[in-house]
C-alpha cells in the first residue's frame, strides 16, 4: 500500500469544503470536472433504460449495443478504425489504466510517463511493481513530450509509454510531428503505448493528434477515453479503452475479477451519448476556448506570475517561481487567505515545482474574482 499515491485535487476539495462550512466563501478551481450539467437527452436514455428493467449483470466487457457504438462513433470522428470486439467498458476511465499496468508490468519493466502528469501514472506502476521512469514536460518546449528526451529514457526494459493530449495539468496538447516522432520510436524499440485522450473533444484548435493516426500503432496502443469530460458526466464513472486483440480478454478477466461490469443502464445512457447531437459538447468546448482566454491574460497580469495559452482541456499551469515560495506554500495561502482553491504543481509529479494548475470549469465572473483574489494575495507576499 506504500507504493499508491493519492489525487491531491479531492484533498484540496475536502479542505475547501471545511472552511466553506465556517462560512468562507472558496471559488473552486481545483477540481478537475465541467461545470456543465450532463445533456438532458443522456439523463433521458438512462432513465428510460431503468424504466425498461436495465438493472442486472451484463457481460464484462460491456453491452454489445454500446461496443458496437464506440466503434462507430470511433471511425465517423476519424480517430481510429476498431471493431466492437477489441472495446472494453469500465465504471469511469481509471480501471483502463489500472488494469493496463497490472495485464503488462510487473517487476523489472519500466513505465514511462509525463511529469507533470496526472499522478495515477506513476502511482499504478509503482503499485505494480515496476519502476515509474518521469519523461518531463518543459515549459520550454510547450508542456509537451520532447522526442529526443523521451528516445533517451527508453531502455530495454521499458513495457510501457504513457501519453496524455490534450494534457492534464498543463492544458498542452501534441502536434503532428510529435506524434509521428513518438510513434517511430515506439515501433522501433518495441513499446506498448497507453494514449489517455479523454479531453479529445475539448482541443481548441479543433484538431487533435495522435499516436493512432500513424500506421502501425494500432496494434501496440490502448486507448483511454471516456464520457466525463466529454459530456459532462464525471458522476456517472464510465470509461472505456480499446485494445489490441491479444489484450482483451485479460483485461475482461481483470474487470470480473474487480467490479463485475459497469452497470446496465448508464451503458445505455453512454449510447445516447455518443449517437445524440453534439450541440451540447461544442457549446461547453467553445465556453472553455473563451476562459482559457480570460485567465491566461489575468495570470499573466499578475506581476511575478505567467502562463502559456492552453491547446485544450480546462486547466493552466501558471509559473510562479518568481515569487520565490514553494508551490504548496502558494497552495495554502491562496486557499486559506484568498479563498480561492488551486494546485501546487508538485500534486503532479517533482517537475511541477514552481508552478500552479488552476482549473477553469467555474464561471467567467468566478475566474474573474479568483484573477483579483489572486493578484492581491502575491502583492501582500510581496511585501512580505
Amino acid at each position: 500500500m506504500r507504493r499508491l499515491g493519492t489525487e491531491s485535487a479531492f484533498e484540496v476539495l475536502a479542505k475547501a469544503k471545511a472552511l466553506e462550512k465556517t462560512g468562507r466563501k472558496i471559488i473552486h478551481l481545483e477540481i478537475g470536472e465541467p461545470d456543465f450539467d450532463t445533456p438532458a437527452h443522456i439523463v433521458a436514455a438512462a432513465q428510460e433504460a431503468v424504466s425498461k428493467g436495465h438493472t442486472h449483470y451484463v457481460p464484462a466487457p460491456g453491452i454489445p449495443e454500446l461496443r458496437e457504438s464506440i466503434a462507430g462513433f470511433l471511425g465517423r470522428t476519424g480517430r481510429m478504425t476498431t471493431s466492437p470486439g477489441q472495446v472494453v467498458i469500465t465504471p469511469g476511465a481509471k480501471p483502463i489504466m489500472f488494469f493496463t499496468i497490472l495485464a503488462l508490468c510487473e517487476e523489472g519493466d519500466e513505465v514511462i510517463y509525463p511529469d507533470p502528469g496526472f499522478p495515477m501514472y506513476g502511482s499504478i506502476a509503482r503499485f505494480a511493481g515496476a519502476t515509474a521512469v518521469p519523461i518531463p514536460l518543459r515549459e520550454a518546449n510547450g508542456f509537451t513530450v520532447d522526442p529526443d528526451e523521451l528516445a533517451s529514457l527508453v531502455t530495454d526494459r521499458t513495457k510501457l509509454l504513457i501519453l496524455n493530449s490534450p494534457h492534464n495539468p498543463c492544458g498542452s496538447a501534441l502536434t503532428k510531428d510529435q506524434v509521428q516522432a513518438i510513434a517511430e520510436l515506439a515501433i522501433e524499440r518495441d513499446l506498448t503505448v497507453l494514449s489517455d485522450e479523454v479531453y479529445w473533444a475539448l482541443r481548441y484548435d479543433g484538431v487533435h493528434e495522435s499516436v493512432l493516426d500513424v500506421p502501425g500503432m494500432a496494434e501496440r496502443t490502448i486507448l483511454l477515453d471516456g464520457w466525463s469530460k466529454t459530456f459532462a458526466m464525471t458522476g456517472w464513472r464510465l470509461g472505456f479503452g480499446v485494445f489490441p486483440e491479444a489484450l482483451v480478454e485479460p483485461i475482461s478477466r481483470l474487470v470480473i475479477n474487480s467490479v463485475s461490469c459497469t452497470s446496465a443502464f448508464s451503458q445505455h445512457a453512454a449510447i445516447a451519448a455518443l449517437e445524440g447531437p453534439w450541440d451540447e459538447v461544442e457549446r461547453m468546448r467553445a465556453t472553455f476556448a473563451e476562459r482559457s482566454e480570460v485567465i491566461t491574460d489575468g495570470l499573466n497580469a499578475v506581476p511575478g506570475v505567467s502562463a502559456l495559452r492552453p491547446g485544450g482541456a480546462f486547466y493552466s499551469f501558471a509559473n510562479i517561481t518568481e515569487l520565490g515560495l514553494p508551490a504548496q506554500k502558494v497552495s495554502d495561502l491562496l486557499l486559506e487567505r484568498a479563498g480561492v482553491a488551486a494546485l501546487p504543481g508538485t500534486a503532479f509529479g517533482e517537475y511541477g515545482e514552481g508552478y500552479l494548475r488552476f482549473s477553469y470549469a467555474n464561471s467567467t465572473e468566478n475566474i474573474r474574482a479568483a484573477l483579483s483574489a489572486f493578484e492581491t494575495l502575491v502583492s501582500e507576499v510581496s511585501r512580505g
